[in-house]
């Protein structure tokens, strides 16, 4: 026995080795198979979304223009709400899901999405979009700008930034995600160096020809920026909306307020053909009374990026401020 006895015993611990060998290699081959997975924070809690997900629908618009300049292909999105100018616009081989007052949220069950995400004007489609892709991961990056927030420019900013952030987990581009930050922040920091705290700013929005008031700390897009850059408003009213259209103020009342500076979205400039559609720079050229404030006689009036009403993006707002800054220092 004394001879058989350590032959067997180094023939058991080999065919154990082996085995746990062959354990290993399989442990290994699995992990690398293992699709890898990223926790992120969404306006709901935490998400575990796949890296570099294959079959992405995006919702939200003011991820389109990050999206697209990181080159990720879509499967599915509001097709209505793509500016005139983004890639994807172009994509015949995008699903149409409708737009978020008229949605087919069936076409985003039809694509079998890896990930959904949905936003802003769709934040509201949430849970119902969960319940039709059990499977997918959901994330909702809307940026909750609440009207009695008191820092909506605080929360703009954290929203774009953390977006972005998250975006570039996901999608594999946190260097290309650290760049636009530090560009919006330095282009923040612009306008703040800018500004003499004593000029009074009026924001409008133009819509179907007509001139509407975009009320400070009010809204989507001009409110937060009197909070972000402590401007002082030309004119302020008790009742203000927030409404995409602006408010129904007088171009009389607007022009009585007679602000040193004039900051214009056009509304209709990213819709193409809309009907009734005028270009904001003629309806503000052709509004005589406000010929004879300083801003216009003085040509203190920067436009908006002409797509901000449907991108949003931190690109469109680091391209804003960056105007604004430079009309500033002039």
């Amino acid at each position: 026995m004394g001879k058989w006895k350590t032959p067997l015993v180094v023939s058991s611990l080999a065919v154990l080795l082996a085995a746990c060998g062959n354990a290993g290699e399989a442990d290994t081959k699995k992990d690398a198979e293992a699709p890898k997975t990223v926790k992120i924070k969404d306006a709901h809690g935490t998400v575990n979304v796949p890296v570099d997900p294959k079959k992405v629908v995006a919702l939200d618009n003011r991820t389109f223009e990050t999206l697209a300049a990181w080159d990720v292909e879509l499967v599915a999105a509001p097709v209505g709400l793509l500016p005139a100018e983004s890639p994807y616009a172009k994509d015949k081989d995008i699903v149409d899901v409708g737009m978020h007052f008229e949605p087919n949220l069936e076409a985003i069950a039809g694509v079998n999405p890896d990930v959904v995400i949905v936003g802003q004007r769709f934040a509201d489609h949430y849970e119902d979009i969960k319940k039709l892709v059990p499977n997918a991961a959901v994330i909702d990056l809307d940026i909750a700008l609440p009207e009695n927030s008191g820092t909506p420019g605080e929360l703009l900013v954290k929203g774009l930034e953390d977006t972005t952030e998250t975006l570039g987990q996901i999608f594999d581009k946190k260097q290309e995600a650290d760049q636009l930050v530090t560009t919006l922040e330095q282009s923040i920091k612009d306008v703040k160096k800018s500004y003499n705290g004593q000029d009074s700013v009026m924001s409008v929005i133009v819509s179907g020809g007509d001139i509407g008031f975009s009320a400070p700390m009010s809204g989507r897009v001009f409110g937060p920026m009197y909070d972000l850059f402590d401007w002082k408003p030309a004119l302020e009213v008790k009742q203000k909306s927030g409404n995409d259209q602006g408010d129904e103020v007088s171009v009389e009342a607007i022009a009585q307020s007679n602000p040193d500076w004039l900051l214009v979205l056009d509304r209709d400039a990213p819709l193409g053909n809309a009907e009734g559609a005028v270009p904001a720079q003629d309806v503000i050229d052709r509004a005589p009374a406000l010929q004879k404030t300083k801003a216009i006689k003085d040509d203190n009036i920067v436009y908006a990026p002409k797509d901000t009403y449907l991108n949003e993006s931190i690109q469109t707002y680091s391209e804003f401020f960056t105007d604004i800054a430079k009309a500033l220092k002039k």
